[in-house]
């Protein structure tokens, strides 16, 4: 089995987006506020915008299951009070269940909270409890910068956290630390704001003792870890220098990354660098980088042919990068996979 970590619903019918526009538009005017029930999508809408995209590269590309959550950019915490993020989470959220129950086979949900700048992050447990226990969803997508760009919020480390950190322990799920849109000019939002956040996220960890306080606490660092594999050394030096073990002890037991990373040769230097017990496999399609590459003749974002194409991996590597790290990252979904056989 190949298990993709990192899908975003980027296809979902104009109608959402319209709607989101509408409530973006009505802010400082409640009585303009459009309705929940105003948005109405049916299963045959959700069936088209994923069987003709998603589902098709999937097949077209040979991977079975998509861990799939709200269009990254889409949730743009920095818009609005909690009151808006949380109808729009709300929203998403429940468009990506849909999904998992028209095609079980093939999704499992991870929920977008409903995060807002200088807002507790208590507020987002109400969010999590109900897709994980009335959604199944396997886990969760953390933004640690709601402001859009401008890192309003404290470090990851920080005890602010602590209980979003809380409830992923007691439900045994991961996050995968991810941001939204950047509102800040000077950070292009897939270009250098994801990027940024991913490096950072790494760093504020590096630098703290979080995982003493919480030993079983998973996050999921995309786009290969931004800069983190080509500085690997610097990072490591960083953590000797602050007298910290090892990193492969300080953080590898609790820090993971995926393979969005578009060319062989960066997926190579990530399989090089990074132990093979902490690389999923994910593409992130259809997402920040669509097209053809043309040095190689296929779409940026078919990362399986990268993973295909390391020619130092065993085949029980591979096994680990495309299904056994994931199963393991993502206990639920493994539950889930064992009661249909798999």
């Amino acid at each position: 089995m190949i298990i993709d970590c990192h899908g975003h619903y980027t296809t979902a019918p104009k109608s959402l987006e319209d709607w989101r526009n509408r409530q973006v538009a009505a802010l400082g005017h409640p009585a303009d506020m459009p309705r929940v029930s105003d948005l109405v999508i049916s299963d045959d809408e959700l069936r088209e915008s994923v069987e003709t995209n998603q589902l098709k590269k999937m097949r077209e590309r040979g991977s079975d299951l998509t861990i799939f959550s709200p269009r990254a950019s889409f949730m743009a915490h920095h818009i609005g009070d909690f009151a808006v993020s949380s109808t729009w989470a709300s929203i998403c959220n429940e468009l990506i269940y849909r999904v998992t129950k028209l095609f079980p086979d093939q999704f499992a949900g991870v929920a977008m909270l409903p995060q807002s700048p200088g807002v507790r992050p208590e507020t987002c447990i109400a969010e999590i409890d109900r897709c994980v226990r009335e959604y199944g969803f396997v886990g969760i997508n953390l933004n640690p910068d709601p402001s859009g760009g401008h890192w309003k919020e404290p470090p990851l480390s920080d005890r602010w956290w602590y209980p979003i950190y809380e409830k992923m322990v007691e439900y045994d799920i991961p996050a995968m630390v991810h941001v939204s849109t950047s509102c800040n000019a000077c950070f292009h939002t897939t270009g250098a704001h994801y990027l940024n956040a991913d490096t950072t996220a790494f760093m504020q960890c590096l630098t703290s003792n979080l995982f003493k306080d919480f030993p079983t606490l998973r996050f999921v660092i995309p786009h290969g870890g931004g800069a983190v594999p080509y500085h690997w050394g610097r990072f490591r030096g960083i953590a000797q220098d602050m007298k910290l073990p090892p990193l492969t002890e300080h953080l590898l037991k609790n820090i993971f990354f995926d393979t969005c990373v578009y060319h062989q040769p960066g997926i190579d230097l990530l399989l090089k660098v990074i132990p093979d017990d902490n690389i999923l496999f994910a593409s992130e399609m259809i997402g920040a980088v669509r097209g053809i590459d043309p040095y190689s003749g296929h779409e940026y974002d078919d990362t399986r042919r990268y993973i295909d194409g390391a020619r130092e991996l065993t085949e029980a590597q591979r096994s680990k990068i495309f299904e056994t790290n994931a199963r393991r990252v993502y206990p639920r979904l493994d539950a889930q996979l064992k009661a249909r056989g798999h």
